[in-house]
């Protein structure tokens, strides 16, 4: 860290030099402009450019499979907004592995194809995205899939079940999106100026979209389950699954409903009635394990998952409830 001291110049201008390396290092010179973001009581600068489009081209010779599909994903959360795919020639698998990896993606658009390259861009406008939003959506999606899930389950409802699973893309697109928002966020002080929130706020909603997503993938296992069955639950122990189900939910919406909570003593409230609520789950997952015993033993391991994905979805719940108490917590004078 460097000190400099605030002078005046001409009267009533307050001025501070920066130090000649830093400038340097980011090809700042005489004449250039310097922007300066607010931060929670901080002042962030950065050099000015014209062009902040983010280009990144990568290498995909020999690459296929799960490994280019998560290579095009990591790029559009890394926030470039050109991806540019190159081999001395791309084969069909590759493009058409790119293109369901773009279609996965939030904004993501194949511009240009040629037998030794693949430009994809993101046409979204990042200034007009809301990770809040984000967030609020990735919920209502998440419990409504848990919701179905475990009516799919006990109904012997096929159709639905498959519903839930094809669901879970879209909560992992949101997903990406959130975490895209976010690593801009602590990139660029100008993207957290554009998102209307704090980078803190950013890094909460970032951890809690994270449960979510994990929420979303133990409603699709739930459906899997679902899936497996030929049978109807029995009556007693879809009742049973139906009260952990409405006590692991509740926990999630009053952990997401502190998370959004304006008023301090409304977030610490909610999240600290969250926390007791998961302490009860355990107890209750305890007695669902019981009733299965007399089940027939495949039935029984299939129901048993279930369990412990209710019982894993109120945790995440829980650890929402955390990151709540933690948003609403004083924050220290820098």
């Amino acid at each position: 860290m460097e000190r400099r001291k605030v002078q005046v110049t001409g009267g009533s201008t307050f001025t501070v030099s920066i130090p000649k390396d830093w400038a340097r290092d980011h090809d700042v010179s005489a004449g250039d402009e310097i922007a300066f973001h607010p931060d929670s009581g901080s002042l962030l600068l950065s050099p000015v450019s014209d062009d902040e489009t983010q280009r990144g081209t990568f290498d995909i010779t020999g690459m296929e499979g799960d490994a280019l599909t998560r290579t095009v994903m990591t790029m559009y959360v890394s926030g470039f907004d050109i991806l540019v795919l190159e081999a001395s020639r791309i084969t069909p698998d590759q493009r058409r592995t790119v293109r369901n990896a773009t279609q996965g993606l939030v904004g993501l658009e194949v511009l240009e194809e040629t037998s030794d390259r693949i430009v994809v861009q993101d046409l979204l406008d990042s200034s007009e995205l809301s990770v809040h939003n984000a967030v609020r959506r990735m919920r209502l999606i998440a419990l409504s899939m848990l919701d179905d899930a475990v009516t799919a389950l006990c109904e012997n409802d096929h159709d639905m079940a498959e519903d839930v699973i094809e669901r879970d893309d879209d909560v992992d697109r949101l997903w990406f999106v959130v975490s895209r928002i976010f690593r801009g966020s602590l990139r660029s002080p100008r993207t957290a100026q554009e998102l209307g929130v704090t980078r803190e706020t950013c890094f909460d909603y970032h951890s809690s979209a994270r449960q979510l997503e994990r929420i979303g993938d133990h409603a699709a296992k739930i459906a899997n389950v679902a899936l497996e069955l030929e049978e109807p639950v029995p009556a007693d122990t879809a009742e049973a699954l139906g009260d952990l189900h409405g006590d692991a939910a509740d926990i999630v919406d009053t952990a997401m409903e502190a998370l959004f909570a304006e008023e301090r003593d409304d977030a610490t409230e909610l999240a600290n009635r969250t926390r007791e609520s998961v302490l009860g789950i355990d107890e209750h997952a305890r007695a669902l394990d019981d009733l299965l015993r007399d089940l027939e033993p495949h039935e029984a391991q299939h129901l048993g998952l279930v369990v412990d994905s209710l019982s894993r979805c109120a945790d995440y719940g829980g650890n929402v409830a955390e990151t709540a108490l933690q948003k609403a917590a004083p924050a220290p004078d820098l």
